[in-house]
């Protein structure tokens, strides 16, 4: 079959017209930071406006807008509007656009350590580590983020203690076990503040490397509900 030279111009521009929706979607930090969010689990749009700072009516352009490139799904609960994610490709292509800025811009790298200065004291668990732990029973896991989150979708295993009641229950946390805390993901502080806590109170504690999208994606156990 022979095609001519105008017809597959043609096919390239408007397949890549595209392809460019998702790249324009993307285009906004505001944006990016409400699709970190929803890789938790279902907001809604006032949820979702505190949770960034946004007004209302800011986070509602916000999410018509990755609604549009068809990234976002919404469904209607009475008055309130609830969004998603469209599939697991979204949250991949979140996470490859992360790791893509890790590697190539090392402005990244100065605005993490400018905010967070130097996280090596924390002795940071991967993954891989955190599995065999879980299997050995050597680890209590806990998930420092809001309920809400916690109940749309944690590692199996995991305790519910988002840090903003940490305080309360520390008392109460057997001091002989180890502790893993971890939360949205790497530039997610929940976790570092969970384990700075833990430890002032004398507790073992280490943070996870990576956050629930990641665990999730890589298709290790993860339950629902509370």
């Amino acid at each position: 079959m022979i095609i001519a030279p105008a017809v597959k111009r043609d096919f390239k521009d408007r397949l890549y017209a595209e392809f460019a929706r998702i790249g324009k979607s993307l285009a906004s930090p505001h944006r990016l930071e409400i699709l970190e969010v929803l890789a938790q689990g279902e907001r809604t749009v006032e949820s979702l406006a505190a949770e960034t700072g946004l007004s209302i009516a800011n986070t509602s352009r916000h999410l018509q807008q990755l609604r549009q490139a068809q990234l976002v799904l919404a469904r209607r609960d009475g008055l309130f509007m609830h969004y998603r994610l469209a599939g697991a490709e979204v949250v991949a292509l979140i996470l490859a656009l992360r790791q893509t800025a890790e590697e190539h811009l090392a402005e990244v790298d100065r605005v993490v350590r400018d905010f967070l200065g130097e996280r090596d004291d924390f002795e940071p668990v991967t993954p891989d580590e955190l599995s065999r732990r879980m299997a050995d029973g050597e680890v209590v896991v806990l998930d420092v983020r809001p309920e809400q989150e916690y109940a749309a979708g944690h590692i199996a295993g995991a305790v519910s203690l988002p840090v903003a009641n940490l305080s309360a229950h520390l008392a109460n946390l057997p001091r002989e076990r180890d502790y893993v805390a971890y939360c949205r993901g790497p530039y997610c502080v929940y976790a570092d503040e969970a384990v700075a806590a833990l430890r002032a109170h004398g507790l073992n504690a280490q943070r996870l490397t990576e956050g629930y999208p990641e665990w999730w994606l890589s298709g290790r156990p993860v339950r629902t509900g509370n």
